[in-house]
């Protein structure tokens, strides 16, 4: 069957684009990595910042989108991704089961994966310690020291969610003001077992058997901080090795794409986390689905 478009991933900006291209009459798929699958929004303890949803759990909110996309016919795959390629009639999605899927349009939406410090014992205790997802990890370290490395919406919020649990929680940012929305740094200085650990620059995860504590260096100094866990939110890299020397992407491995969701590369449109822009959030992700589906619909009618 030759698809008038395959959606790949089932994330905010995948299901957006399905419940556009159900509206529009298409013939359409979404591929998905995991079964039932919501994207990283999954992972996500509370959002507060979807309009209509505030204060629900990111797993809830992505139940919803994927409960609307099914609602409205919406047909999943399970399955890898492992080829994409032009084909007479559009393209070829190579799957890792060996399965063949044909398409005269595509939608990318496979998002983004934590980025990594990229220090000694990260790699050693990664699941013995080192984790890049405190909701589906904090329950193991409850009652104990951890630390969160970043300064963003992501670590700020990680902190506070682990606080619940742990003994004590650092929070360690190579600078001494953080990127995060005003109102979770606010939350984090007035919770008690929060202490910010500003201007340093964690060189090693330490441990035996598991995570014992993790050295810094603070300004020029070199510390050590005892932890049980320590949970990396240093920011993502795009899920985009699938589109090398097929489409453009920036010095990062972005898709370069506008507003309109268009790549270079004919017939593939592009949305969520693994596009060029400034903001990457959960309502961004969403308008880029129906933008990438609405010009996928315009490519298809001429």
């Amino acid at each position: 069957m030759l698809y008038d478009v395959i959606i790949l991933g089932s994330g905010p900006a995948g299901l957006s684009a399905a419940v556009y291209a159900s509206r529009a009459g298409l013939s359409f798929a979404v591929v998905e990595k995991e079964y039932m699958g919501t994207g990283q929004i999954a992972y996500t303890e509370q959002v507060d910042n979807y309009l209509g949803y505030y204060g629900i759990d990111g797993f809830s909110l992505g139940e919803k989108f994927r409960e609307h996309a099914e609602t409205l016919g919406a047909e999943f795959i399970d399955g890898e991704v492992t080829e994409l390629s032009r084909a007479d009639m559009g393209w070829k999605i190579l799957l890792s089961d060996g399965n063949i899927l044909g398409a005269r349009t595509v939608i990318y939406a496979l998002g983004a994966s934590p980025k990594k410090l990229d220090i000694a014992g990260e790699e050693v205790f990664s699941g013995r310690g080192v984790s890049y997802c405190a909701l589906c990890d904090g329950a193991f370290f409850e009652g104990r020291t951890v630390a969160v490395i970043g300064g963003g919406d992501t670590a700020l919020g990680d902190a506070l969610y682990l606080s619940k649990t742990s003994e004590k929680v650092y929070i360690i940012h190579r600078r001494n003001e953080f990127r995060a929305n005003a109102s979770l740094v606010k939350k984090a200085e007035e919770t008690e077992n929060i202490e910010f650990v500003l201007e340093a620059v964690p060189s090693e995860i330490i441990g035996k058997d598991s995570v014992t504590g993790i050295k810094l260096n603070q300004k020029g100094a070199e510390k050590t901080l005892s932890a049980a866990g320590i949970f990396v939110a240093v920011g993502s890299l795009p899920n985009t090795a699938l589109l090398k020397g097929i489409a453009n992407l920036d010095e990062r491995g972005y898709v370069i794409a506008d507003e309109s969701c268009i790549a270079s590369a004919e017939g593939l449109f592009v949305a969520g986390d693994v596009r060029t822009k400034v903001v990457r959030q959960v309502i961004t992700a969403a308008a880029d689905g129906a933008n990438a589906l609405l010009s996928a619909l315009n490519y298809i009618n001429k």
